[in-house]
């Protein structure tokens, strides 16, 4: 049975035809422990464990039933007759010495090639360490799933027990874990998930968007049954549009035009220090992965000898729609927030408050509602010209950066009886829009991975840096004062 693409997962498939830039897939580089062997597990084996768990993700065997979106109607998800699992599954040898730097910059590489639109849209390429540590490295089309989505998706394929016994054909996954609330969620209420890094060109977003308001007012969408609901959204959606027009985010040397090629840069901090900054300084773990992130970006313009812009730079972040029984829905259940990042304060702790302030601000506002208002009123295009509203919803106008952040398990993860050590999130990137960051959360770490074009972002160590030390910086204000109160 086939299923339409909706108009937002049409949306990343637009992305990428609109500029050869835009790679709109998302995955992860999972790094095991060595085996009891000390070789990785067979490809052979791995294929087979893979296969038989298919059945629980139909969409892994389905592929589009057109390369291209446009024309009349929506691409529709239909079974792949000649389905191999070869093309999907498969080794990525190393270069040497095979450690963890050679690592990062081949999934770089990796990550800089678009999948193969005539196939299933997904791959995982395992790797094996000198040391005999082994990675799998995700590839899933963001037309697919969000990044909700693929963390529930990851704990279908892995296990919460090392000595789990190989699938078979019609056994059900293990059940998802449940996270701390606090430590997962967004800016002022659990909103920090992860969204694809889509922009486009300058099509301007006030004249798109009025368009197609004017025409859902004509089809008269909801307006009759829910006459309140409809007035709060219309003004939620003008606020937006507002904002863009007369308050559009800054320029800066990250939002210019960007090529195909990616370089990683990933950091790795305790949850527990995050959540210490929390407890001390207010707010929650996401102010911290947001004032953090503004560390580094501030370190990169400066030295770049480029001006701090004043109103901040803004980020994009998205809203999990996603209920708990929706954690295996295919396709993508989200919207975005846009925060305001002060790069122009110097103190780590002022800069830590204005990131709570803006959190709070967010929390009473109505941008989230006029950001998927928005999102449904431009679905009533048709495919054919849905593209040039699609890339106006996300062009530089409305946001600099995306900063992610995607909830994990809080408990390890196997495969093959190997234990997950490691999982560095990626966050795709789009035209002129040159760095992206994503947090991942997994068994008392947060994992931060920088995405950036290769070319535009020589200095991504500047950023890097830069961001460990905000944290780092925060960390110690927060057991500084933990340890003031002891004394007292």
């Amino acid at each position: 049975m086939s299923d339409h693409l909706t108009a937002l997962d049409a949306t990343f498939l637009e992305l990428e035809q609109i500029d050869r830039s835009a790679h709109m897939h998302i995955g992860a580089v999972m790094i095991f422990e060595p085996q009891p062997s000390g070789r990785v597990p067979p490809i052979e084996r791995i294929r087979e464990e893979f296969n038989a768990r298919l059945p629980d993700l139909p969409r892994w065997s389905q592929r589009l039933s057109t390369p291209h979106t446009g024309g009349l109607h929506w691409p529709t998800w239909e079974g792949d007759d000649v389905f191999d699992i070869a093309n999907h599954v498969f080794v990525a040898p190393l270069p040497d010495p095979a450690g963890e730097d050679e690592l990062r910059e081949w999934a770089a590489d990796y990550y800089s090639r678009r999948l193969d639109r005539t196939r299933p849209l997904w791959e995982v390429a395992v790797s094996e360490l000198a040391d005999g540590r082994w990675a799998m490295t995700t590839k899933t089309h963001h037309c697919m799933v969000d990044g909700v989505g693929s963390v529930d998706i990851a704990q279908t394929i892995l296990d919460l027990d090392e000595h789990a016994e190989p699938r078979r054909e019609g056994s059900s996954a293990g059940e998802p874990s449940t996270e701390d609330e606090d430590a997962t969620g967004g800016p002022g209420n659990g909103a920090l998930r992860l969204v694809g890094n889509v922009a486009g060109a300058g099509l301007g977003l006030a004249h798109a968007g009025v368009r197609a308001v004017r025409g859902a007012l004509r089809v008269g969408v909801d307006t009759a049954a829910h006459p309140r609901e409809t007035f709060g959204r219309a003004r939620a959606v003008a606020e937006l549009l507002y904002s863009d027009e007369v308050i559009a985010a800054p320029s800066t040397s990250l939002n210019r035009p960007i090529g195909p090629n990616r370089r990683l840069a990933v950091i790795r901090i305790p949850l527990g220090d995050l959540k210490l900054v929390k407890n001390a300084l207010g707010g929650t773990v996401n102010d911290v992965v947001l004032a953090g992130s503004a560390g580094g970006l501030r370190r990169l313009l400066l030295s770049r000898n480029e001006e701090l812009p004043a109103q901040g730079m803004r980020a994009m972040v998205p809203v999990n729609l996603r209920t708990a029984s929706e954690r295996l829905a295919l396709g993508n259940k989200i919207t975005s927030l846009f925060v305001h990042l002060p790069l122009v304060e110097a103190d780590a702790k002022a800069r830590y408050v204005h990131q709570m302030d803006e959190a709070e601000r967010l929390k009473s506002g109505t941008q989230a509602i006029g950001s998927s208002s928005l999102v449904e009123i431009t679905s009533l295009a048709p495919p054919v010209i849905h593209s040039l509203l699609a890339r106006s919803l996300y062009a530089t106008r409305l946001f600099n950066v995306t900063i992610t952040n995607v909830p994990g398990p809080q408990q390890p993860m196997y495969a093959f009886g190997s234990r997950m050590l490691q999982a560095w999130p990626l966050v795709p990137l789009a035209a002129e829009h040159a760095l992206g960051i994503a947090v991942f959360s997994y068994d008392g770490d947060l994992f931060f991975c920088i995405n950036a074009d290769r070319d535009a972002v020589p200095d991504l160590d500047v950023v890097a840096s830069g961001l460990e030390d905000s944290v780092r910086e925060l960390v110690d204000i927060a057991r500084q004062r933990a340890s003031a109160a002891v004394r007292s």
